[in-house]
């Protein structure tokens, strides 16, 4: 039985609006113990990807406490999985694309999740020391 998206991801999401600060990007990705944050409408449908290079190059150039969204900083449709996917196909886009971050939606392009390479790793350590 193959390994879907939606057993290794992490679940609920977490989440920014576009119109909210840099500067809470990277509180949330410091209290969530992650390196990327899904940025959202506000239908809650997904716009974009905030990663911790991106908050990087916000204080790079003194845009931290500056209230500037995160919209202006974020990555614009980014690549996406279906949580229907077999685990495979998610590495194979991260590396083709090299990204570390898929967000995973639904068919109406919500965020249910976000898959990672640290998530794949994980299985794969797990299935490895199974089969030893």
């Amino acid at each position: 039985m193959p390994l879907r998206v939606s057993d290794i991801m992490s679940a609920p999401p977490i989440t920014i609006k576009e119109t909210e600060s840099v500067e809470k990007a990277a509180k949330l990705m410091f209290e969530n113990n992650t390196s990327s944050v899904i940025v959202v409408n506000s239908d809650g449908l997904l716009t974009g990807i905030v990663t911790a290079k991106d908050v990087v190059a916000a204080v790079a150039l003194g845009k931290i406490g500056q209230d500037i969204p995160v919209a202006r900083f974020m990555k614009e449709n980014p690549l996406t999985i279906s949580p229907d996917a077999h685990i495979t196909e998610a590495l194979e886009k991260m590396r083709e694309f090299n990204v570390r971050h898929l967000p995973v939606v639904d068919k109406n392009n919500k965020p249910v999740g976000m898959v990672s390479v640290r998530d794949i790793m994980d299985i794969l350590l797990t299935l490895l020391k199974i089969i030893e």
